[in-house]
This record gives structure tokens, sequence and C-alpha cells, in this order.
């Protein structure tokens, strides 16, 4: 599942337990945002913004970390006027914790789990028709 959130005027695709940089949010602890979409991992789209009101993506604080420099250089020709200056954007990462929506289905066991739980019956399976067939053909 993962929700599309606006963080400083930017809109982000989340996951649960992501780590994203976003615009300085100046704040401790834990924050919620309100999402813009929501989807499901079955598929289904939450669109509607009566649900999405109620819904709501938790994220936890980890730092605050500076940007790359951008120089910014401003000329024109002939005159002698240039102007030279720098900036450092402060940014706030934090780590998605939880995505919630009314009316959300439960998660389901993970894709490993449930490869794991029907490999063992199968391999039991093969194990059986190779015995079988060894018996057919008389080989040992």
């Amino acid at each position: 599942m993962y929700a599309i959130i606006r963080a400083g005027g930017k809109q982000a695709k989340v996951h649960e337990g992501d780590v994203l940089d976003v615009e300085r949010i100046k704040a401790e602890g834990e924050l919620t945002f309100t999402p813009l979409l929501v989807v499901q991992d079955d598929g289904t789209v939450i669109s509607d913004r009566d649900i999405l009101s109620k819904a709501k993506v938790t994220a936890e604080i980890l730092g605050e970390n500076r940007g790359e420099k951008v120089d910014v250089f401003k000329y024109k020709n002939k005159t002698g006027y240039r102007r030279s200056q720098g900036h450092r954007q402060t940014y706030t990462r934090i780590q998605v914790k939880a995505i919630e929506a009314p009316g959300m289905k439960k998660a389901k066991k993970k894709p490993a789990e449930k490869a794991e739980e029907e490999a063992a019956p199968q391999a039991a399976a093969t194990e059986e028709t190779a015995e079988e067939t060894t018996e057919e053909t008389g080989e040992s």
C-alpha cells in the first residue's frame, strides 16, 4: 500500500517504512499528514476527499540535514554588474510509520511467508511422485 502526501509544497509517494527528506519542518517527535491519494495492495484506490479527510499518514522525525549548495550568479553584459550568492536548503528527514484509511482492508501475509507455506506441501508431493516413478520404471 502507498499514499501520496503533500509536504513543503511538494508531493511525495510514500510506503510504510520509507525514509525521505522534505522541506524543513520545525517540529519534534511524530507528524501526521493527510494523504491526497491512497492505493491499497489489491489495487483499490481511495481518492474521495471525505474519506481521505479521516485518513492519516504517521511519520517520525529522524533529524535535519542540508542539501547541496546552489550557486546564484547574476551578470549583465558590458556594465560590470556581477553578483554572486549561494544557498543551502535545510531538509527534515522523516520515516513513514503507518498509513491508515477508514474502511481499509487488513494487510495479508507477506509474499515470502505465503511462498514458504505453499512450497512445503509441494515439496512433499514431488517426493511422492518421484517414488512412484522409480517403482514403475524399476530403477533403484
